[in-house]
């Protein structure tokens, strides 16, 4: 099936809102994304790069984050070593250190450069711990997720063509079985 991009930037924006709903996410929070255009488009990751396909998605995702108060984190590909685009207040605020790099559609990735587009004062970092994640067309975010990982199901598996999976975090369950555990392990 063909997508309009106007379909691809709906269902990235129910997405986003679904995930969003059942992680808890507070402001000050971030949110890791992956996509891969290429996926999205029905080819395969990193060889139909897609600058339209991936800005449509990223109107669909920037304006729920920013409403909420959560930063967005955009991968980038393999190339630049799956780095992430953040806003630089993020970056002060978890003490990541930024590196020297701009990405762009084909070492970077069409999301990232989207994302560095339009973030008011973008900088790349190479590592963070997220507290949720979208996982569009096989990016593997899991490397950038705070180490206890959920699995969380929406009512849309697929934005375009390409698969999503999605993930909150929670806080580790430590002890044994005399632990006490306080509250939501959101």
């Amino acid at each position: 099936m063909a997508w309009t991009l106007e379909q691809m930037e709906e269902q990235s924006r129910q997405a986003v809102c679904e995930l969003l709903e059942v992680s808890g996410m507070t402001p000050g929070q971030i949110l890791v994304v992956g996509c891969s255009s290429s996926e999205v488009v029905g080819g395969h990751i990193g060889k139909a790069s897609s600058l339209e396909t991936a800005q449509a998605i990223f109107r669909g995702i920037w304006p729920v984050v920013q409403d909420k108060g959560i930063f967005l984190a955009a991968q980038c590909c393999e190339h630049l070593n799956r780095a992430l685009i953040i806003e630089r207040d993020c970056a002060e605020q978890y003490g990541y250190e930024p590196v020297c790099v701009v990405p762009q559609p084909k070492a970077g990735g069409s999301f990232a450069t989207t994302a560095w587009q339009n973030f008011e004062h973008p900088v790349a970092v190479e590592h963070i711990r997220a507290h949720g994640g979208l996982d569009i067309g096989g990016t593997l975010i899991g490397m950038h997720l705070k180490d206890v990982a959920v699995p969380v199901r929406l009512s849309l598996d697929h934005i375009g063509e390409g698969l999503l999976l999605c993930a909150r975090t929670r806080p580790k369950f430590i002890g044994g079985s005399r632990a006490v555990y306080d509250g939501d392990p959101r």
